[in-house]
C-alpha cells in the first residue's frame, strides 16, 4: 500500500526536524523517512554514568543569535553560558604561555594572510608561511574546525563561516542530541526506513523506501553531502548537479572519546590540555566538562582518521599516552574508556560536517536549489555561512519549508 502526504521529508537530523514542524504548524501532512533507528542525526546524545555525552555536535554556536537556544529553554533544557577553556592550558602543561602566544599568533597571521591575500588556488593550505614552526598546530585547528586538513579547505568558503561566526559558544545540560529530539513535531515518523530512489512522476514524487513506496507533492532532502555523493539514494537526471555539488563539500571527520574518571585525581572542572601542539593529529582534551568526572577526548581531520583508522583499542591508548605524558603515569589508574563515536563508519551519515574542497565554495548554492518545484534540499551543506552547524542545518530546514509552501502557492 502506498502511502500518501503533501510533504515527505527525508531525514531526521536537526534540518528535517525544522522543515516538518514548520510545514506541520502551515497545516500540511507531514512523513518524516529516517534510515536509522534514531531521530537526531549527527546531533546524538547517549547516557552513560549517570551523564548525558554528546557524540556528535555539543555546542551552541554563534549562541546569541542560535534559534535552538529559544527552542531549548522553552522546552525545559537548561542551557549553560559562560566562557570555553578550548584556549586555555591547564597548568601551562606542555605548552606554556610563551608558546600559546606564538601558536595564536600564527594563526591569526594565517587568518590575515586568508582575508587580505586569498591564494589564486584558494586552498587554504598555500597560504601557510614555508615550513612555519606552528604549521602542525594550524593544520590541527583547521581538523577541529573544519574536520579536514588546510590543503581541502576552499578559503572562500572558511571566510564565509568566520565571518559570520561569533565566539559566544554555549551547551545544553541535558544533552544537544536530546535538544533537538525532543523538537520533533506530532507528525508520521518512520524510522529504519532509508529512501532508496527518489523520483518526480506527474505532478507528484514517488520514494522507494526500504518499507514500500511512499508518494507526496513535495520532498525535502536532508541526507549528508557523503550519503548523497556515494549515491545511496537515485534520482532523476535533473538532481545531476546537485549530486556533483554534494561531491565538492565532502564531510570532514570529527571524533570524540569519552573518559570516566575515578578517585582523588586532582584534575580541576571546566579546564583544558591539548596533548601536542606540535603534532598535527594531537587530541584535544576538555576536562571535566560541566563539573563531570570525564575528560572529553576531541580529535579533527588528519587526527580523527588516524583514530578510526586505528581503532577503539589503539584511539583509546593514544589518547592515554598523550594525558599521561602531561599529567603522569598515574593517571592511567584513573581513566576508565566510557565511549567513543566513529562518524566516517556511520551508516547513512559517514563523516561529521561539510566543508568546500578549494575552487568549490558556490557548490553550497548549487546543492540548495529545488529541482522542478517538487524537490528540495536542506542540511547544514545548503546554508552558505552557518554550515557544519546544527543551527545552520536548522535554519537550512526552515528555508526549504518556505520553498516547498511558496511553490504550492
Amino acid at each position: 500500500m502506498t502511502m500518501d502526504y503533501d510533504v515527505a521529508v527525508i531525514g531526521a537530523g536537526a534540518a528535517g526536524i525544522a522543515a516538518a514542524r514548520k510545514l506541520a504548524d502551515a497545516g500540511r501532512s507531514v512523513v518524516i523517512l529516517e534510515a536509522s533507528s534514531r531521530v537526531g542525526g549527527r546531533a546524538w546524545t547517549v547516557e552513560l554514568s549517570g551523564m548525558s555525552l554528546d557524540m556528535g555536535c555539543g555546542w551552541l554556536h554563534s549562541a546569541e543569535r542560535n534559534p535552538l537556544v529559544a527552542i531549548g529553554r522553552d522546552a525545559g533544557f537548561t542551557i549553560e553560558r559562560g566562557p570555553t577553556a578550548w584556549q586555555n592550558q591547564w597548568r601551562d602543561l606542555g605548552f606554556s604561555p610563551a608558546e600559546r602566544a606564538a601558536a595564536a599568533a600564527a594563526w591569526e597571521a594565517l587568518e590575515e594572510r586568508l582575508r587580505a591575500n586569498p591564494p589564486a588556488s584558494d586552498r587554504a593550505s598555500d597560504a601557510l608561511e614555508p615550513a612555519g614552526e606552528w604549521n602542525a598546530y594550524c593544520q590541527s585547528l583547521s581538523g577541529y574546525l573544519n574536520g579536514a586538513p588546510l590543503e581541502r579547505l576552499s578559503v572562500a568558503d572558511f571566510l564565509a563561516y568566520d565571518s559570520a561566526a561569533t565566539d559566544a559558544n554555549w551547551r545544553v545540560h541535558q544533552g544537544y542530541g536530546n535538544l533537538i529530539a525532543a523538537a520533533i513535531p506530532d507528525v508520521t515518523l518512520r524510522l529504519s526506513t532509508p529512501v532508496r530512489r527518489i523520483a518526480l512522476t506527474g505532478k507528484r514524487v514517488r520514494l522507494e523506501t526500504d518499507r514500500g513506496p511512499v508518494t507526496a507533492g513535495a520532498a525535502i532532502v536532508t541526507v549528508s553531502t557523503n550519503v548523497l555523493a556515494y549515491g545511496t539514494i537515485a534520482f532523476d537526471p535533473e538532481a545531476d548537479d546537485h549530486l556533483h555539488a554534494a561531491a565538492q563539500l565532502p564531510l570532514g571527520l570529527a571524533d570524540k572519546l569519552f573518559m570516566e574518571l575515578h578517585g582523588n585525581h586532582g584534575l580541576e572542572p571546566e579546564t583544558h590540555l591539548l596533548g601536542d601542539a606540535r603534532n598535527d593529529e594531537t587530541g584535544s582534551y576538555y576536562i571535566r566538562p560541566l563539573g563531570r568526572p570525564a575528560v572529553e577526548g576531541f580529535f579533527g581531520g588528519k587526527g580523527a582518521v588516524v583514530i578510526e583508522q586505528a581503532g577503539l583499542l589503539d584511539a583509546f591508548a593514544f589518547a592515554l599516552d598523550q594525558l599521561s605524558s602531561l599529567l603522569g603515569n598515574d593517571i592511567r589508574r584513573h581513566l576508565r574508556p566510557l565511549a567513543a563515536s566513529s562518524w566516517c563508519h556511520t551508516d547513512w551519515v559517514r563523516g561529521s560536517y561539510s566543508h568546500a574542497l578549494p575552487g568549490h565554495a558556490n557548490a553550497r548554492t548549487i546543492l540548495a536549489r529545488p529541482v522542478g518545484g517538487r524537490l528540495f534540499f536542506a542540511g547544514e551543506a545548503t546554508h552558505i555561512s552557518d554550515f557544519s552547524t546544527a543551527h545552520g542545518a536548522w535554519a537550512s530546514g526552515l528555508r526549504a519549508a518556505d520553498e516547498v509552501m511558496d511553490s504550492a502557492g
